[in-house]
């Protein structure tokens, strides 16, 4: 009896870090801060675009669901229109990552992120509940968290349905930029599985 009482307290014990390992932030609640280096070895974090509207998205440039994006030019332009209203773009690496492949690829897809972080250990993806590439996040000036998910309405590969999809992302920032509270403020994030 008493083994199988250190058994079912060992079981609990284990699935309650398994759950605190992956732990997320949900929306409404403080984004949490971090510190990574970028693709040029600088070392970024949240709390120093404090005051500024803040997109984290997950990439992985061999997930057929990433190249749907910029292999159209989607996520590309749903980047400069965010930057061009003064929005701070921060692409996500979590996992095993190079630091120069991602950067030629940043570039040769002409990708406009203010910085691509290298996320190599998962802490921060595990902090944000990371699940897919891509799996987007924007926090108001605040620093609060006002949508996560999908980076649009079409959960496929296929770039023919990014016309008539909605952009979740520019939708979120469209309406909290105007006081509103953003309608669709989760949905359910679409892609390849984040590798931590």
């Amino acid at each position: 009896m008493k083994r199988s009482v250190s058994l079912l307290a060992s079981t609990a014990v284990m699935a309650l870090a398994a759950v605190v390992a992956q732990a997320s932030v949900s929306v409404g609640q403080s984004a949490p801060d971090f510190q990574v280096k970028d693709t040029s070895g600088k070392e970024q974090s949240l709390a120093a675009y404090k005051g500024k509207y803040v997109v984290l998205e997950w990439v992985n440039p061999d997930c057929p669901f990433v190249k749907k994006h910029y292999d159209s030019a989607n996520m590309q332009s749903t980047q400069k229109a965010a930057e061009a209203k003064g929005v701070v773009w921060l692409s996500v690496a979590s996992g095993d990552t190079s630091g120069a492949n991602l950067a030629s690829w940043v570039k040769e897809k002409k990708a406009t992120p203010t910085a691509t972080l290298l996320d190599g250990d998962g802490k921060v993806g595990k902090a944000y509940g990371a699940r897919t590439t891509p799996h987007m996040y924007v926090i108001n000036p605040e620093g609060k968290l006002v949508y996560a998910g999908a980076i649009d309405s079409k959960a496929t590969a296929n770039k023919a349905d990014i016309q008539g999809a909605t952009n979740y992302v520019t939708a979120a920032l469209t309406e909290s930029m105007a006081g509103k509270a953003v309608s669709k403020a989760t949905t359910e994030p679409y892609g390849c599985s984040v590798k931590y």
